[in-house]
């Protein structure tokens, strides 16, 4: 089950209240080695900015300068 909503963080502690009036009682969680934390109370997720870095250069499609990726040949070019 994804998380309600990721929140991108600075430092490896962050206060989590739920947000509004109708939120939780504040607590304060602790990012860690693993890059991420989820709220016990609401399931927002705290990622580091290395975390989030890390994990969007994992899913980035290779670029089209990628030895990996065969280029095709203009339309007519029979080479």
């Amino acid at each position: 089950m994804n998380p309600p909503e990721t929140l991108v963080i600075d430092g490896e502690r962050v206060a989590c209240d739920g947000g509004g009036a109708s939120g939780h009682p504040r607590v304060f969680l602790h990012v860690g080695a693993a890059g991420a934390v989820d709220c016990p109370y609401c399931g927002r997720r705290f990622l580091s900015r290395a975390a989030a870095r890390a994990s969007a250069a994992a899913t980035a499609p290779a670029s089209a300068d990628s030895p990996a990726i065969a280029r095709k040949a203009p339309a007519g070019d029979a080479s």
